[in-house]
């Protein structure tokens, strides 16, 4: 009775809080809009007679041959183009024999690895081979010395996606796509597209009632050996198009509804607090642009984080942010607790990424706050691409440090699904198809020496909760960012995979992971420690915070509160006064430069 009673005396003490401290209703929650193909496999197979007009396969007897290259092929709901000889192959697995007999097994030389490549047209297919209920996905690359004969100076091996989805997710238009028809190649792919779309040079059109795709990650900007070209990207996709044939699949029954992904628990959390979708630091959105106030809820996942609490705010914007380059204190006054602001929001910060700021609620969108990252569905075009979530605490590395100990929180698979992650790369995307879903989640700044020796490569099968890295500060090196993991989203639509705002998938995920539903906030009145509960009763047992891991406060908070504290407000020290003229000009000159090396760069992270 007495715990009870206190419970409920909690939840009357938020409630009480949200009308005093400007908490908003709760936020309308939505499932994602996806609509299934017709798949007409009767083209599918009038194509296989008329590449093998002597003894044309059918769809079984294919999907048997090339099983053994292809693991897994016959899952596909949708025929599998692949950059496949298919009638080079199929001759040369009946040529033996007078009399073939499709029921019997592959021949075991047909079968072998020198098989696959002989028939691959250049290409080599990785280990990520993808197909399940609702499509497949693969990544093939090549190298240059390969194709002497497309002229590209680009040195290491160039990967190509292909994705053939049996499910469309419906959004709104992309800012800055605008697709051009390939007159070279309509007669072979009726309606064709080609456009160039947040990095990656795509190629979408319709075959057999499926939406397929073909995309290569690259840069608008000149050419150089370390740095893919969009012009080069293009002569090997159109040299992949030309050699797709039909390389297996297995009609099937579609699921015609979407899966629930809306599950948030009855009662409310006393301390969770966030603000909507698109509500971002004042000041920070791109080109003067607000967020993106999609509300959207794309899939029922486990929280990218094994334990609460955590944080999701901008990493750029907060305590020890660089301001994405617009402008802040100089470098050489860079001292733990000194006092800056972002010239955009003009927000007090101080250089020490434990403060309390960081790691608080309520929650942030930074969805679409100022980056140069090209993102379709934010306002301006461009944007953050996904959300940054800080852990449950930071360790300082020594007392005098403003700097976090990375790698000591686990992060953990979203969903069952596959890895898609070359040795070496810093990103880790997590694929998932699944009866009546099709989406994959990008993981950022973990480090990739320890994913390399955890096997988090191409191919590997994981199931939801297994740990598959640490929270890191990993951007091209070691220390490179602040502490915290970057977790995006993307879903196939009429222009490829596009990013979507993550957020509320995170918030509906992460409710389920503490056992509390949130609260929603306005910007009007900043929450006080002192408004809220000083308990973590509704956090589950699994998500409490261990006891290593307990959190680096300020002075004049305590752990039992530090989910809710905000930095305090400081006053520019005088010495800055004589230099303010001088900061202004030092920053914008760096600011030019480095946006000037950002454009050419034509990375994403």
């Amino acid at each position: 009775m007495v715990r009870v009673a206190l419970i409920a005396g909690l939840l009357a003490l938020a409630c009480f809080n949200a009308g005093a401290q400007g908490i908003a209703p709760d936020i309308d929650m939505k499932p994602p809009r996806i609509s299934p193909a017709a798949v007409d496999w009767n083209a599918a197979t009038a194509e296989l007679a008329a590449i093998v007009p002597d003894q044309p396969p059918t769809l079984a007897q294919l999907n048997e041959a090339t099983a053994a290259l292809f693991p897994g092929i016959a899952d596909s709901p949708v025929p599998v183009l692949l950059p496949f000889d298919t009638p080079a192959f199929w001759r040369a697995r009946i040529a033996p024999k007078a009399e073939p007999n499709p029921a019997e097994t592959l021949t075991p030389a047909a079968a072998t690895p020198d098989a696959k490549a002989q028939h691959m047209a250049g290409f080599n297919l990785s280990p990520f081979f993808f197909p399940g209920p609702s499509g497949y996905d693969a990544a093939l690359s090549l190298r240059a010395s390969d194709m002497p004969e497309l002229g590209l100076q680009f040195g290491p091996p160039i990967t190509v996606m292909i994705s053939g989805s049996a499910l469309r997710y419906q959004l709104d238009p992309a800012v800055g796509a605008t697709p051009a028809p390939v007159k070279e190649l309509q007669a072979a792919f009726p309606g064709i597209q080609r456009l160039i779309l947040e990095s990656h040079v795509r190629y979408t059109f319709m075959r057999y009632g499926v939406p397929y795709l073909v995309s290569i990650n690259c840069f608008d900007g000149p050419v150089r050996v370390r740095r893919l070209s969009c012009r080069e990207a293009d002569k090997v996709a159109m040299r992949f198009l030309k050699a797709l044939h039909v390389a297996g699949g297995t009609p099937r029954t579609l699921q015609a509804q979407p899966p629930q992904t809306i599950e948030r628990p009855e009662a409310l959390s006393p301390l969770f607090t966030f603000h909507a979708p698109g509500d971002l630091i004042p000041g920070t959105g791109k080109r003067g642009h607000g967020g993106d106030p999609d509300t959207t809820v794309y899939a029922r996942i486990r929280f990218p984080m094994r334990d609460a609490p955590a944080y999701a705010n901008s990493q750029s914007f907060n305590n020890w942010g660089d301001c994405n380059f617009t402008g802040r204190s100089p470098r050489w006054l860079h001292t733990k607790g000194a006092p800056y602001r972002c010239r955009i929001s003009n927000k007090p910060l101080v250089f020490d990424e434990s403060a309390g700021g960081n790691y608080a609620y309520p929650w942030r969108d930074n969805f679409c706050e100022t980056r140069d990252f090209f993102v379709g569905q934010c306002p301006a075009g461009l944007g953050h691409q996904g959300q940054d979530i800080r852990p449950a605490d930071c360790q300082l590395r020594n007392e005098g440090a403003d700097r976090c100990q990375p790698y000591r929180h686990n992060v953990v698979a979203v969903r069952d699904g596959m890895i898609l992650r070359a040795p070496g790369d810093q990103m880790v995307y997590l694929v998932v198809d699944a009866p009546g879903e099709h989406i994959r989640f990008r993981y950022l700044h973990m480090s990739p020496t320890q994913l390399d020796q955890d096997g988090i490569v191409n191919g590997k099968r994981v199931r939801e909760g297994d740990v598959i890295g640490k929270v890191g500060n990993y951007n091209r090196r070691p220390g490179g960012t602040t502490y915290h993991l970057h977790f995006d989203v993307q879903v196939p639509t009429e222009h490829g995979w596009v990013l979507v705002n993550p957020y509320m998938t995170l918030v509906s995920a992460y409710e389920r992971l503490i056992g509390g539903r949130g609260t929603v906030v306005r910007d009007a009145v900043p929450i006080k420690p002192e408004d809220l509960p000083k308990d973590d009763s509704h956090v589950k047992e699994d998500g409490q915070a261990k006891e290593e891991n307990q959190v680096s406060t300020p002075s004049n908070a305590t752990p039992a509160v530090h989910t809710v504290i905000q930095a305090s407000p400081v006053s520019t020290p005088a010495i800055m006064a004589p230099i303010k003229h001088l900061k202004q000009a030092v920053a914008v000159r760096v600011h030019k430069v480095r946006k000037r090396w950002r454009h050419w760069r034509g990375r994403q992270y």
